[in-house]
């Protein structure tokens, strides 16, 4: 993937082109990662109902003939009360700065808690621009709801727009990505024009894995789960991944390998699956459980975790 820099696109005259950087933030389980997934056309972050699912800044680049948007989707805004907790939020307060456009998203079918007038407050603090994104409309059964809602958002401070989208069926997302492209400033790309994320594929293929337990667990393992890539080989026709998954516990670790093993063979398969279609040729994938207490709060297992560590990690 490649390096940042400024790429300008032969097809649009430089002076007209408009480019940014955009910030997705807000509360856990409100919609970011399927409004990143959306908005970018691509699968880039994954996805589940669970709070936290994402743990780090995810980049997915938008590049239209006449702009190239930098989405950056951001952990959910929550209570720091680990050290993996706080570097989380740690992200979150990097993606507040130095962004031309702040996205803070909501949910329409939920009311303005405490908690949302403080981040509220946090993200306006900024002086950035920013957008209102209730997401989730299509979950709205009585649509008169909506217009009371945003007037109780709007008391809150002085947003630049007011959006209402459905991330998961799309609706309403043509009128947000117009507003996002009118409020970006003239410039050229950051990005050659087919450069989608600055994740590496190691560190996609273990937010996969990740993703398929998150899917198949009860609640009270996902928080205490983690994968790790131990193994990238490629070949031309052929990608060999080993991985390990960590829990905290042992009684984690039951729960995800399952009776006879089962659980962990249905992740398994899942998360091969759609790494083929993703990386577009066949994946041998195995797969380990192991118990590492308190994972969390050991910040070298945490450096380890960084998507950056695991740059250049490939076996030949």
């Amino acid at each position: 993937m490649s390096e940042p820099g400024t790429v300008s696109l032969p097809e649009t005259p430089s002076d007209r082109f408009r480019s940014g950087f955009v910030s997705i933030l807000g509360r856990p389980n409100v919609g970011k990662s399927t409004l990143l997934n959306a908005l970018t056309r691509a699968r880039l972050a994954i996805v589940s109902d669970k709070p936290q699912t994402t743990r780090t800044l995810i980049q997915g680049v938008l590049t239209l003939p006449h702009a190239q948007i930098v989405f950056l989707d951001t952990p959910g805004i929550h209570e720091p009360d680990t050290v993996f907790n706080r570097r989380m939020m740690e992200t979150v307060r990097k993606a507040l700065e130095e962004r031309d456009l702040l996205l803070y998203v909501v949910e329409a079918t939920e009311p303005v808690s405490d908690e949302e007038r403080e981040d509220i407050e946090m993200v306006l603090a900024t002086g950035t621009p920013a957008f209102l994104v209730i997401n989730k409309i299509d979950r709205l059964r009585d649509k008169s709801r909506l217009l009371p809602l945003i007037d109780e958002y709007r008391q809150l401070g002085d947003f630049a727009e007011f959006v209402p989208v459905s991330a998961l069926r799309g609706d309403g997302l043509e009128r947000l990505q117009e507003l996002i492209v009118q409020r970006l400033p003239e410039g050229p790309a950051y990005f050659p024009p087919d450069y989608l994320t600055d994740q590496p594929e190691r560190f996609l293929a273990g937010e996969l894995i990740r993703e398929k337990i998150l899917h198949l667990t009860r609640q009270e393992v996902p928080h205490a789960v983690a994968v790790m890539v131990d193994r990238w080989e490629e070949t031309p026709n052929l990608l060999r991944i080993s991985a390990t998954i960590y829990v905290e516990k042992e009684g984690q670790k039951a729960i995800v390998i399952g009776a006879g093993g089962q659980l962990l063979k249905k992740v398994g398969t899942a998360a091969r699956q759609e790494m083929e279609a993703l990386f577009g040729r066949k994946v041998f994938l195995e797969l380990f459980v192991k118990v590492r207490p308190r994972w969390r709060e050991d910040p070298r297992f945490l450096a380890e975790l960084d998507w950056r560590s695991m740059v250049g990690k490939v076996e030949d």
